[in-house]
Formats: structure tokens, sequence, C-alpha cells
């Protein structure tokens, strides 16, 4: 037996004949070629899926190789999907891998470019570009396995239009943000240092003059209510950033990082003190003096870590994991800050924050720490930074093999069609049970993603008005609609400038989707994703191609009504309250009175006729007899306080204080 004959024995015994010789002619898209993606590549290459597109916009880098096998160093700095493509290609040879060096995101890949696969797998760790895989495989009714890895815990989970619930179907977690002012003025912990060093100084430096977004920034924190005086402060603290950073791109001014530190860490702190109300109920910094922290006169408040003159580990330990001193930290400051002007005095327009770029996350580890020690905060290693700033957790090559084992299992069942063994499979952090399985949830019926009917119109943008695209998509439905583009506004049925305009002017184009929004909330939102037009279109024909047949929104279900809500207590003692009127005419709220008793005895039963509170009698109905006919509802009254009454005229046996309801 030949070596190609030999090589997929193995997996068509497990799989079948007929399951394996499908899997020869399945077109897979693979989006991610990084810890997950590795692993997954390789292991979709040798089960035998003969035809793999595969696409990632990131290089690798040095810290990829402990755990992405497939790239050595000698390819650091290169695609990729490029050298993954390449390297897994020598696994069997009978499969077809197309790389693609490019953004998941780009125009190009539209719907029609979607619908070309039999099958898409997710091995992404950004959620906006999982968000859209999710919506274009939800639009071009496309499998998709989903899938992602956090240290020790991994989850697979197949998404399939219209069966299971899709990604965006339970809202994800926000990331976590802090107040502008608490970064910028009153940082008290660690990463409030690391984010202002990360998210402002550097861009204050190094990236884009944004003096005007700024602005905008501190008004919208105004008018939220933080402090008017501190933020009047950070107003002219940006404007001082000018000369700054005017010092860092000019060839002949070699003293800038010192001119940065004297303004951050000296001037702007002493700014900041001159606010005394700010430090009333807080700890106040202490303004770095550069001068005395080199030659060792300079001593920061009693007991604060930064000025610690020795490391917590030894010499010998990694040099990220060493605990730096003060005088390191104004050191590698200077140095860092001294490299990252010199790329700007080369050519680099702007510079942003990379883990992985040593430059940035030195200054990044020097200006928090040096931050934290101004406001006695624990200092960080350049390791700790690292993590916190990138948000890193930890990468762990088993987890990843593990949950790419398990994407091919759920993947070969949705090319049985096998649904209803799909399962949502959890790696979890317990040795006595490291799987569990979940069946999978219906979608949503109020997801604004997988809900939406999805229809693809092929057009030339430049041609095709607003107008006349809406008009033929509705056909002769003549309902009222808005019509949106992402966030924008294009018309509404009391605003309709824009229906002469072409797509293209208004900048919907290729891989857009146009949303139509039924009014009246009746039926479903129509999104029409933009496609070009076939080449072979005569160019006097119309500058779009509808759908055939046209789409047709479902009803939209409608959410439950929300649960009534347990009436509020008025008073302490948890009586309700009964309406009493005051002389002048006030309806006032009273609570209820207490049951009277007689002579000790429980009170009688309810009789009917108007409600008055008083003292209770036996209850008779007409012609003296008792009223046995409700007396689960004489009971609820009789607890309540009430007494029914025969009649207008009826008196009660004892004079009472009472209130009239039914007069």
């Amino acid at each position: 037996m030949s070596t190609a004959q030999g090589r997929g024995t193995h997996a068509k015994a497990i799989l079948g004949p007929e399951l394996y010789a499908k899997l020869e002619n399945t077109h897979v898209l693979l989006v991610g070629a990084g810890g997950i993606g590795c692993e997954l590549l390789k292991n979709i290459v040798l089960t035998g899926f003969g035809r793999i597109t595969l696409l990632d916009l990131d290089t690798i880098d040095l810290s990829n190789l402990n755990r992405q096998f497939l790239f050595r160093k000698k390819d650091v700095k290169q695609s990729k999907a490029l050298v993954a493509a390449q390297t897994a290609s020598a696994f069997n040879p009978n499969v077809k891998i197309t790389p693609i060096h490019d953004n998941i995101k780009e125009p190009q890949y539209d719907i029609p470019w979607f619908q070309q696969f039999d099958l898409v797998l997710n091995a992404l760790d950004n959620l906006d570009a999982r968000r859209h895989v999710n919506r274009m495989c939800m639009a071009g009714n496309v499998p998709l396995v989903e899938s992602g890895t956090a240290g020790y815990l991994g989850q697979v989970q197949p998404l399939l239009k219209d069966r299971t619930e899709c990604f965006d179907c339970i809202p994800k977690p926000t990331p976590k943000t802090f107040p502008v002012c608490t970064i910028r003025s009153t940082p008290s912990q660690p990463i409030h240092c690391i984010v202002w060093s990360k998210s402002y100084l550097m861009g204050q430096l190094f990236g884009e003059d944004e003096d005007a977004d700024a602005g905008g920034e501190l008004d919208a924190a105004e008018k939220e209510g933080e402090n008017a005086q501190e933020i009047d402060a950070l107003r002219k603290e940006a404007t001082a950033f000018k000369a700054v950073r005017d010092a860092l791109r000019s060839p002949t001014n070699q003293d800038a990082a010192h001119l940065v530190f004297q303004k951050v860490f000296n001037a702007d702190i002493k700014n900041l003190l001159s606010m005394s109300d700010m430090w009333k109920s807080r700890s106040p910094p202490i303004p770095l003096d550069f001068e005395g922290i080199m030659n060792g006169s300079f001593v920061l408040r009693q007991g604060a870590n930064a000025d610690a003159s020795t490391s917590k580990l030894p010499e010998a330990a990694l040099k990220d994991q060493r605990t730096l001193t003060l005088k390191d930290n104004v050191s590698l400051f200077i140095e860092s800050t001294n490299r990252l002007a010199d790329r700007l005095r080369n050519g680099e327009d702007t510079i942003s924050f990379d883990k992985d770029d040593d430059d940035t996350l030195d200054f990044v580890t020097a200006a928090s720490n040096l931050r934290s020690s101004a406001y006695g905060i624990e200092t960080k290693t350049r390791w700790e930074v690292k993590e916190m700033a990138g948000n890193i957790i930890p990468a762990i090559a088993t987890t990843n093999a593990i949950v790419s084992g398990l994407i091919v299992l759920q993947a070969l069942q949705l090319l049985r069609k096998s649904y209803d063994k799909l399962r949502n499979v959890h790696l979890q952090f317990k040795p006595a049970v490291p799987l569990s399985t979940i069946s999978l949830s219906l979608p949503n019926p109020q997801c604004g993603v997988c809900r939406d009917t999805y229809t693809v119109l092929r057009c030339d943008p430049a041609r095709a008005t607003l107008g006349e695209v809406v008009k033929g998509l509705l056909g002769e439905d003549e309902r009222e609609v808005s019509v949106y583009e992402g966030q924008r506004v294009l018309s509404d049925p009391d605003w309709d400038d824009n229906n002469e305009r072409t797509l293209e002017s208004l900048s919907v184009t290729r891989g857009k989707f146009l949303a139509i929004v039924d009014e009246d909330g009746e039926l479903t939102t129509l999104s029409v994703g933009i496609a070009l037009l076939p080449d072979d279109h005569p160019a006097d024909a119309p500058p779009f191609i509808l759908p055939s047949p046209l789409p047709q929104p479902a009803r939209r279900v409608k959410p439950p009504p929300p649960a009534p809500e347990t009436p509020h207590k008025a008073n302490g003692n948890g009586k309700r309250l009964l309406p009493v009127e005051l002389d002048d005419g006030v309806i006032d709220m009273a609570p209820t009175p207490k049951k009277p008793k007689r002579n000790g005895l429980a009170p009688a039963s309810v009789p009917n006729g108007p409600v008055s509170v008083g003292t209770k009698r036996k209850a008779t109905g007409r012609e003296g007899e008792e009223d046995k006919s409700s007396p689960s509802k004489k009971r609820r009254l009789e607890e309540e306080g009430l007494v029914v009454m025969d009649g207008v005229d009826d008196k009660l046996e004892e004079e009472p204080d009472f209130i009239l309801i039914d007069d």
C-alpha cells in the first residue's frame, strides 16, 4: 500500500467510507492560524478535508513559538496563514490549502464569498471578528463551529441558522472601563496606572494629535457630573502636551525624554496638588524629582515599595520577572522614550502599544510604575504589566489541542446532518469531569442577528439608488419602513431626502448591510447584504438584480410581558394603604386599620353590600339567611379588616370609626 493510500486508512475505518469520501470534496474556511488554528489545521488536514481556505491577518511573533508548533524561529515576522499552510501541506499532499493574509472583515469577503464554503471553523481571539463571522454565516446559512480557550478552560459551540442559537443570541460581557478622572487624576490600583500609560500617555506622546478628541472626551465627562475643576486642569494639561510632542519629533532636541518626565511626573502632579479639595479624603500623590532619584537623595513616602533598592528575585532571574527599583524605572523610562522618539524621527507617523513591541512595553512598564510610585500604589514587574496591558490569559497548548479535536468532532456531525447529536462542549478545570456537554438551545426570538431575514442584492452601488432598491425589495408591500446602515439612519417615513442618492454616495457598498425595519414592529428586520453584479451583467440592464422570490420577513415574536411586580410596602409595619380624603379635598394614603375584635372573639363572616371598615357582624343574605355563597371571598375581605354591609341603611352593631369606600 502506498503512503498516500495508507494515510487515510484509519480515518476511513473510523468515519465509514461514505463520510470519508465526502470529506474530499468538502470546502472548509478556517479563520485564524494562532493557538487553536494551528492545531485545528493539522487535525482537518490529517482527517482528510480536501479543500481548505486558511485566513489570518497576523504575523508570527517570537512569543507564539511555545504553542503554535507549525512555526519556527526563522518564520518570525512572516504571515501566519502562509507559513501554516506551507507547513501543514506536507502532512497530507492530497489536501489543497489556500492561504490568505488578510482581515476577514474586508468588503470582498461578502455573503456570496462565504456561501462557497460547506463549513466555517472559527479559531479567533477577537470578539468583534467572531461576531462578524457569526453574522456572515447566519446571513449565508453556512454552518459554523465557534470555539475559544482561556487558560485551562475551553468551549466548542456548533451554530446553525434556525436550528441553534447564534453567537449573539446571548449578550457578551463588555470590557471593563474606568472613569476618565480616575485614570487621569486619582488612580488607586495598578491597572489604573497601566491603562493610563497604555491608552492615554502613549497616545498623547506618540499617537495622532487628538487634542480636539480629548476635549470632546472631557466635555462628555463633565456632562456626566465628574469634577469640573479637575476637568479644567486636565484641559490645561492636554494643551501643554503640544510642546512635549514637538520636542519628541524634533531631530535637534536630545533632551526630550527628560522634558516628558518633568512634565508628566513633576509639573502635572504639582498642578493636581493645587486642587486641595481632591485630596481631602485620599492620600495625595508625590511629585517625582528626577535629579534626586538618580543621585539617591529622593525618598518617597515611608513604606512605599517603589524605592526598594533590591529586587525580590535574584539577579539570575528572568529580566521580565525582576522587581524594578524607582531608579530602574526612571532609567527605563528615559531609554524607552528615546528609542520611541528615534522611531518617530526616522519616519514612523504614529506608534501604538503592542505587547510584543519591546519599546512600547518598556515605556508602559516604566511609566505605569513611576505613576504608581507617585500615588503610593504597588508596582508591577515587566511580565505582570505585559499580562495586564495586553489582556493576556496564559495560553496552554494542551487546551488548544483538546478544543481543536472537539471542533473536528462537531464539524463531522454537521457534515452528517446529525443535528440531534450536536452539542456545546465545555472543557472545565475539574479533574473528575474535565468535559461537559450541553444540548443546543433554540435561537433567541429577540436576537438582532439570527432572527433577521437575510437576502443578497447584487448591484452596482454607483448607479443603484436607495429609493429604487428599497421599493424593489418590498415589491407590492406598501408598509412603512425605515432604512439603516449600521447605526446610520438613511431614510424613514417622514424623511426621504436620500432616496434619490446612489448607494455608493451613501457609503453602502460591497460587504455592507442595508437594514429595512418595519415601522410597526410587526415583522422582522430585512437585512440586505450588498454584493457586486456578475461580470457578464449587461451594461444597459438595470443596476441591480433582485432576489427571486422576494424575501418575506416573518412575523416578529413579541417578548413576553414582564412579570407583575410585588406592590411596594407603604410603611415600616408592612400595612397596605387605603385612600383617605382630607378636609381640603386631597387624597392621602393611610395604613389599613387593624381588624377589630368583639370581646376577644374572632370576627364573623362578611356580608354582601357596601364596604366599610368597622366591627364585624354575622354575614346574612336575603330574608335573614346566612350567606354561604362565597366563603373564600368573604374570608379574604375579612382578613383585610373590611365589612360588607347589606345596604345603605344597614346599621353597625357598634359605632366605631370607619371609612366608607362605596357611597
